[in-house]
């Protein structure tokens, strides 16, 4: 476990993120996609952001490599190294000191050989041993550098993307989605390959709605629902029935594993609308009281990690 008391590679604080966009008669709406988001990342350190499908994980990367559509609004402050990340800085430093891993191997150059893609990123004037040497930590034979990306399997190309992410020489990695549509074999493969990249000193992001692949290798969780952290824990709290999580989100997430027999701890609930007050969890959370209803709780600070809710 990384020690706190140094300075954060990457900190977010109070992130939002807005769109705004022309509904029914044109008239002009704004949709809500991350709100109130806290997160620190520290070097060597793999923080796993975990959530449902659609609830706006992807949008963080974005928002921290500076890659969102004309028509977002993005409110907080983003911090690499003690420094503000402006607009400008987050240009600077994508695919350089930031570096993304694609959620799809489709995101390599299907004209180009693999090889020559990881050498494109090394900056030093010595890229094909560097790249041999980077080919030969991840097995990847020496012949793969000689091939195009529809001639590898699944695995290999997924491990030229993490090669190109160490090539990069990049503090921060953001691995957004690696694992869906993974066999066991591979999901452990690439869970153990973004292991390395911590290993090696880089601070890592896991995006993930897989709560299995994240507190396998992350050393703290952020349980991300409809747009904030709602609680970030050390990884090991997902132990047993949960018992050493604080909010109750991340104890059903937990609860309702297979290997906790799909425990159901509620019923689930819909919302009826969409309430600007108010906790974002109160509609579906067995705790819930009229103080959720008008309030939404603030972030306490507890042990290495923090907790949004009145009952923790």
């Amino acid at each position: 476990m990384i020690e706190q008391k140094y300075r954060p590679l990457m900190e977010v604080r109070q992130l939002s993120l807005h769109f705004h966009q022309y509904g029914k008669e044109l008239r002009k709406m704004m949709t809500v996609a991350i709100t109130n988001f806290d997160m620190t990342i520290h070097r060597e350190e793999i923080v796993a952001v975990v959530g449902a499908s659609g609830s706006g994980k992807s949008l963080l990367a974005n928002s921290i490599l500076g890659i969102l559509p004309k028509n977002a609004e993005l409110g907080g402050k983003l911090y690499f190294e003690g420094e503000e990340l402006t607009i400008e800085k987050q240009i600077q430093l994508r695919g350089k000191d930031i570096f993304l891993i694609p959620q799809s191997i489709n995101a390599l150059d299907p004209l180009m050989k693999t090889g020559k893609q990881v050498e494109l990123v090394i900056k030093k004037k010595d890229r094909k041993n560097i790249r041999k040497n980077i080919f030969k930590k991840l097995g990847l034979p020496p012949e793969i550098g000689d091939l195009y990306p529809f001639e590898l399997s699944g695995g290999m190309a997924r491990r030229v993307l993490v090669a190109m992410a160490m090539a990069s020489e990049a503090k921060l990695i953001i691995a957004d989605e690696p694992t869906p549509g993974l066999d066991i074999d591979a999901r452990n493969e690439t869970l153990a390959l973004i292991k390395h990249l911590s290993d090696s000193g880089k601070g890592v992001m896991f995006i993930t709605h897989d709560l299995n692949a994240a507190h396998s290798i992350a050393d703290r969780v952020a349980v991300f629902y409809a747009g904030q952290t709602l609680e970030v824990a050390n990884a090991k709290d997902f132990s047993g029935t949960g018992n050493s999580l604080r909010h109750p989100y991340s104890r059903a997430l937990w609860n309702a594993l297979p290997q906790n027999n799909f425990f159901p701890t509620f019923e689930v609930q819909k919302f009826t609308e969409k309430s600007p007050t108010g906790c974002v969890y109160r509609c579906r959370c067995p705790l819930s009281t009229d103080l959720c209803a008008q309030q939404q709780p603030e972030a306490k600070m507890v042990d290495n990690g923090m907790v949004r809710c009145f009952h923790a």
